[in-house]
């Protein structure tokens, strides 16, 4: 009996150790809430805290509003001024008046192929083959105690990522960021996935915390409240307007 035990026990470790590259995704998207349901999701609205640098730890107030076919608009409020990025699919602008700069920029090239890169609303993993997403199953790792498939995600535009999944759960853990230079060298990015909810059927992280290699301070965000499929006009994501950021009627 010991010996059918060890045998089966073996088997069963056996099996989650082979599961495929797709295999692994598929369960994923089932963990997150299905294909059906992500499908069904135009729009997110995400409100929360970020924590900003400096010799304060200060907490400012965000709106991260989402929606498909990949837009996306990012605005911070401190002290009655609004910092923006915002991308429209195409095109990118950012409005950055806590660097005392009162005009609107745009996206240099770099940041515009990574906006283009970076994951739609529903994460790499859903639909990752009608995006053009190539998966690979490089091997397990351990992510903060947590035993995990180290996923590589080959974009359509040949950027490469690394996403980890809990082997357990099958919720995202963690993902390669952009790298960042700093003091003329490049740092590897990654960002944590952590207090996963329940949002419309959906497996949402309400903590995401970056991680730059070699600096100690991370950064985190903390989600508050997650709106699905609200109305969200296509006009939020044009070309800001300074004089209705400092009046404030460009906020919805």
């Amino acid at each position: 009996l010991a010996g059918l035990l060890t045998a089966s026990a073996a088997a069963a470790a056996g099996s989650t150790s082979a599961l495929s590259a797709a295999q692994i995704a598929e369960r994923n998207v089932a963990a997150r809430g299905g294909l059906q349901a992500w499908r069904a999701v135009n729009t997110m609205v995400m409100t929360g805290q970020i924590e900003a640098g400096g010799t304060k730890n200060w907490a400012l107030p965000f709106v991260m509003t989402l929606k498909r076919p990949h837009k996306n608009r990012f605005e911070i409020r401190f002290q009655g001024q609004t910092a923006l990025q915002v991308y429209d699919g195409a095109q990118g602008w950012k409005v950055r008046p806590f660097l005392g700069r009162d005009e609107v920029d745009a996206y240099t090239p770099a940041e515009l192929k990574s906006a283009a890169s970076s994951s739609e609303l529903d994460g790499p993993l859903i639909d990752y083959a009608s995006k053009g997403t190539q998966i690979a199953l490089e091997g397990v790792d351990k992510v903060e105690g947590h035993r995990a498939y180290r996923l590589k995600l080959t974009m359509k535009d040949g950027v490469t990522r690394r996403l980890w999944i809990d082997a357990g759960t099958f919720l995202d853990l963690k993902i390669d960021g952009e790298p960042r230079k700093l003091d003329g060298k490049m740092h590897d990015v990654a960002v944590y996935f952590r207090d996963y909810r329940v949002e419309h059927g959906l497996k949402v992280p309400y903590v995401l915390e970056t991680a730059v290699q070699g600096v100690k301070r991370t950064h985190k965000i903390t989600i508050e409240r997650v709106a699905v499929n609200a109305p969200v006009d296509d006009a939020l994501f044009a070309k800001p307007q300074l004089a209705s950021l400092q009046t404030g009627h460009d906020h919805q």
